[in-house]
């Protein structure tokens, strides 16, 4: 009875410990906590009697950290939070079994050393892992919570969100070792003090991007509509109102967010005659985001041409798209969404899977995807284009990553989540701008339609007034552009890549001193004794 009772209050621990991290990200926002918050957790693991128990109290942890970073999602899942939280959390085992193995009971300095390398590693296996958009895509990796502190933006653009994510576990796996195992000060103080000299070493000599010119951008947010029949026409109609506020502001280009107009432009050419109004009124084109069912056959009418033929290419259905308008009407240049939101837009499997829609706000249809990322020439700015993306696309780093190495000069995240006002999800969702934005040493407009709005300039720094949840406003931003590449850019994920090498190369050791360990007793060199039977 009193082992069954130390294995629950164990696993409540575990459960706790494991949600401790998300007080370390948008809205709560405490950065530093992140270097603290791990410890918790890997105290529990370390002191496992067995394998079987740190892999339990990992995948707990883990299952408990998704449901406390998404939370604000229940009113979308539901229920169906929980089976989905369980599933994700599998990708901490390993981790978990690693913790267990280099930081349990009293490890030599070589192994301690070795805990510092490792652990990191078997953390960022479950990130990358489960960056995989069918597991919900990289939303909450412990590197983004620092998307406010300049150094780590440096580090970000020399090995994106997953290089940040490896030195916050490392200090928590110092402080762990300095805590437990007193033998092990010597290497744990060298892995504090190597991750503050690899900080400093980015922060001093890796270069900044280099500023050429500036684009005047306005953000339009019209703010919550009520729910109803006529809640697209009206959103349209305050996004009207406030672009009128830009006559005479000589700006570059304005932009509205995710949903902003509620019908195909082919099929509505009274919306694409308001919208190329506007843009002769502003002077300036304008960003809008189409989410509507586009039909499979030709579209006759005024916006036949460009815009039509990408409807025809593409296939009747449901689209989210980054449409560019100027005072001639739409440009031709439309980007469709192409990752889109598990459950939200889509169901996975949706065959064994759709009961979801009976318990939650799931998509009642699956929309369609794009079929690539789009670059579009700004009008009136020769040598400037622009990369959009559509809301949860701003969390995937290779995305913005591609837009920048195709030649983006400006990267524009079109988002609403009005569904999830109140809670956690707008403040997050802003703040993956700056780190897309440092990652790639290209601003980054983050424009939605509730809040929060915000733009960021190419080292991840904020740029102007960001526009909360409260505000209806039409905001114009002095962005700075830059030139030059990133070892981002470059290089790509390559912490990712280091990570799976260390990784691999530990496991086949390993395997090779498993095999010597069961090695058969060699043959005996003389030959047996001879017993005479009496």
């Amino acid at each position: 009875m009193v082992a069954k009772r130390i294995r629950y209050r164990r696993a409540a621990a575990a459960v706790a410990a494991g949600a401790l991290p998300c007080l370390a990200f948008p809205a709560p926002a405490l950065w530093w906590f992140a270097y603290v918050a791990l410890v918790p957790w890997m105290l529990l693991l370390r002191s496992a009697p067995t394998g079987r128990r740190a892999a339990l109290e990992g995948w707990l942890g883990g299952a408990a950290f998704i449901i406390a970073v998404h939370h604000w999602l229940l009113p979308s899942l539901h229920v169906f939070l929980l089976p989905v939280a369980a599933l994700v959390g599998l990708l901490w085992i390993p981790w978990a079994l690693l913790v267990r193995e280099f930081l349990g009971g009293t490890p030599d300095p070589g192994r301690a050393a070795a805990a510092l390398f490792l652990v990191p590693a078997g953390w960022l296996l479950s990130e990358l892992a489960r960056s995989w958009q069918g597991l919900g895509g990289p939303w909450g990796l412990l590197g983004a919570s620092q998307w406010q502190v300049p150094p780590a933006l440096r580090l970000a653009s020399v090995g994106g969100v997953w290089l940040v994510s490896l030195l916050v576990v490392a200090v928590n796996c110092a402080l762990v070792l300095l805590i437990s195992v007193p033998g092990a000060r010597v290497p744990a103080v060298a892995g504090v003090t190597g991750c503050a000299v690899l900080t400093g070493a980015v922060w001093l000599w890796v270069p900044r991007p280099e500023v050429s010119g500036a684009l005047r951008v306005a953000v339009v947010q019209p703010g919550l509509v009520a729910d109803g029949p006529n809640s697209a026409e009206q959103r349209f109609s305050a996004g009207e109102r406030l672009t009128r506020t830009l006559a005479g502001q000589r700006v570059d280009l304005v932009v509205w967010g995710e949903s902003s107009v509620g019908a195909d432009l082919a099929a509505r050419p009274d919306l694409a005659r308001r919208l190329a109004a506007l843009s002769a009124d502003v002077g300036a084109p304008l960003l809008v985001n189409v989410d509507a069912r586009r039909p499979a056959g030709p579209v006759a009418g005024p916006v036949a041409g460009p815009v039509a033929a990408a409807a025809t290419a593409s296939g009747e259905g449901i689209y989210k798209s980054s449409v560019l308008v100027g005072p001639g009407g739409p440009t031709g240049d439309r980007y469709d969404k192409m990752r889109l939101v598990p459950f939200g837009e889509y169901i996975p499997a949706r065959s064994l899977l759709g009961w979801a829609t009976s318990v939650g706000k799931a998509a009642d249809e699956d929309r369609r995807r794009g079929s690539e990322p789009v670059l579009m020439n700004l009008p009136g700015r020769p040598g400037v284009r622009i990369g959009p993306l559509v809301c949860f696309e701003s969390a995937f780093p290779d995305m913005s990553r591609r837009l920048t190495g195709d030649g983006a000069a400006l990267l524009i995240a079109q988002s609403a989540t009005s569904s999830f006002q109140r809670s956690w999800a707008p403040a997050q969702h802003a703040s993956l701008a700056a780190l897309r934005a440092a990652e790639d040493g290209r601003p980054m407009v983050h424009a939605t339609l509730t809040g929060i709005s915000v733009v960021y300039g190419p080292s991840g720094e904020r740029i102007g007034p960001a526009l909360p949840t409260s505000a209806r406003a039409a905001q114009v931003y002095e962005v700075p552009l830059s030139r030059g590449s990133t070892f981002y850019v470059r290089f790509g994920d390559w912490p990712g890549g280091a990570c799976l090498a260390l990784l691999a190369a530990y496991c086949a050791i390993e395997g090779v001193r498993s095999l010597g360990l069961r090695k058969p007793a060699p043959e005996p060199t003389t030959p047996p004794a001879r017993t005479a039977r009496g």
